[in-house]
């Protein structure tokens, strides 16, 4: 199917629900439905972020920037899975109860103001990717339109670019909480600390990073033709000394690089060995 054919459907979609609360990030995938939304029912589309202790808050000013951009109406609310043991054991469906929180604090507020459907940014590739969090969406009746029409990470980011949005490019920032191995407990003191150790990476000019944080050490993320670069760039007794001004003890440099869903492939590798077993 064409990408034009895709996005008439969007707006189809839309225009069949009337009235659409949309769970918005701020990442590309979320301020694409937003702005497809904005466009079919003005303002009969709201946008909601979630703000928590695992939102960066440059994050956040990004939302409100790109929906002020848009002209959508948006709102914030708090979301608490910080006080959820469920949660912050960091179990590997840690995802799921984040979910939980966030849509079990959206619909309430989609009845409210008499919004019958509640939908996020879900895209065709999280089908095929580990996300317990899609599957606590759908239990509480979110949507997800670009999964229904089949529109893929790439499209998402074509679509943006179709519609003349500055952000199409945008790196993917997932909530800070996915920095950490599983079972590795979450607290507030670490997530600002990982939150910190990026927002300063990013001021130095390094972007689509990740700063994963194992026990007292952090492990730096940069995509693979970057690392060269950095290592020669940057001075690095100054990196290591503010990692450690935020909390680290010790500051490593992972040499494969970033990838997307990187933790979850401990996931993959212990159930190759369950499988042979």
């Amino acid at each position: 199917m064409k990408l034009t054919e895709k996005l008439e459907q969007l707006k189809a979609l839309f225009g069949e629900m009337e009235r659409a609360l949309i769970a918005y990030s701020g990442g590309v995938d979320s301020t694409l439905v937003a702005k497809i939304a904005y466009d079919v029912l003005g303002d009969r589309a709201m946008a909601v972020t979630a703000v928590s202790p695992s939102l960066l808050p440059e994050e956040l000013e990004d939302a409100k920037i790109q929906a002020a951009t848009i002209g959508i109406s948006h709102q914030i609310v708090q979301t608490y899975e910080m006080e959820n043991p469920n949660y912050t054991s960091n179990p590997v469906n840690r995802c799921y109860f984040c979910k939980s929180e966030l849509h079990d604090t959206l619909k309430p507020l989609a009845i409210q103001f008499g919004y019958p459907y509640v939908v996020d940014g879900v895209n065709a590739d999280d089908l095929h990717d580990y996300r317990p969090g899609i599957q606590a969406a759908k239990e509480r009746g979110a949507r997800s339109p670009l999964a229904e029409v089949g529109v893929s990470k790439l499209e998402v980011r074509q679509l943006s670019q179709h519609l003349g949005l500055p952000w199409w490019d945008k790196p993917a920032q997932p909530c800070l909480s996915s920095r950490f191995p599983y079972g590795e407990e979450i607290t507030v003191a670490k997530l600002q600390r990982v939150g910190r150790s990026e927002i300063y990476l990013r001021k130095l000019g390094w972007e689509n990073l990740r700063v994963r944080s194992e026990g007292d050490t952090a492990r730096i993320e940069l995509a693979p033709e970057k690392i060269k670069d950095f290592v020669l760039a940057v001075d690095l007794p100054s990196v290591v000394s503010a990692f450690q001004e935020f909390g680290f003890i010790y500051v490593t440099l992972d040499l494969e690089g970033y990838r997307s869903g990187k933790l979850n492939q401990v996931l993959h590798q212990n159930l190759k060995v369950t499988n042979q077993i």
